[in-house]
């Protein structure tokens, strides 16, 4: 019968081929001894990850993030909600909500586009000014017409970043003065009057910045007028527009004693 291999002297065991001393045997026995610093993933288990985001505040401020949340979600839906029925064609909501819709809209978020309406603009409009100027020994001289949408028209020619100024301040104010007067330039209804001292005060303005007064000289007098011309139809194109200019030339308007010296009163 075979009892196994033979023992060594004193030892109770074979000789150990790998090695001078005893080791356990693979798969029996203790691991290593745990030191400072050394967890056993047998006891603790799997770490887990700390929170984070709202889940990490605590109850009272994740409902304080939660309605802030649910403010700026409503807002945001009245906000596209008011500036659709602005830009939607007339229909009853918006026949019916109509001051609620404007007093929301104007002025900060005018829109001036209509929804499933495109308009390309298919003339150019110039607005110019003249100046009737006072001089200190009682006699008047009338400058030349200055192109004020020239100006901004070079001054945004090649700039990546023209300012909101230069690009619209003329070109609406023009489009507030014609949208409030009828043809023959008297108002209708009350903005009217706001309308004109609007674009008085941006002429008396641009005057001011261009010297056309001189040294010696007041703005007594100013004088607006649009020059249009027809955008020129592509040359694929069989339509014919006319390219003669049409003026529209309203009549001159007297200075306030406060503006006569480029003030805005």
């Amino acid at each position: 019968m075979r009892l196994g291999p033979a023992l060594g002297p004193g030892t109770g065991r074979g000789p150990d081929p790998a090695g001078p001393g005893p080791g356990p045997a693979a798969g029996f026995g203790p691991g290593p001894a745990a030191g400072p610093g050394v967890e056993s993933a047998a006891v603790t288990g799997p770490s887990v990850a700390p929170h984070a985001g709202m889940a990490a505040l605590s109850p009272r401020y994740r409902i304080g993030a939660a309605l802030a949340l649910a403010g700026v979600a409503v807002g945001v839906c009245v906000h596209l909600g008011m500036t659709f029925l602005h830009v939607a064609p007339p229909n009853t909501v918006s026949k019916q909500h109509r001051e609620s819709v404007e007093s929301w809209i104007y002025p900060e978020f005018e829109q001036n586009w209509k929804l499933f309406a495109p308009n390309p603009l298919q003339q150019n409009i110039a607005v110019q000014v003249r100046a009737e100027i006072l001089t200190a020994d009682g006699a008047s001289r009338t400058t030349g017409w200055y192109d004020l949408s020239a100006q901004d028209g070079r001054a945004i020619d090649g700039n990546p970043v023209p300012s909101h100024t230069q690009q619209n301040e003329l070109r609406r104010a023009w489009d507030f003065f014609v949208s409030t007067h009828d043809d023959d330039n008297r108002p209708v209804g009350l903005r009217g009057a706001l309308s004109e001292a609007y674009l008085r005060r941006i002429m008396v303005l641009r005057l001011d910045r261009a010297d056309a007064a001189g040294r010696d000289g007041t703005v007594g007098r100013v004088q607006v007028r649009s020059r249009t011309t027809n955008v020129p139809p592509p040359d694929w194109s069989e339509e014919k527009v006319s390219a003669s200019p049409v003026y529209r030339t309203l009549p001159w308007w007297s200075l306030p004693e406060d503006e006569t010296r480029g003030g805005i009163g």
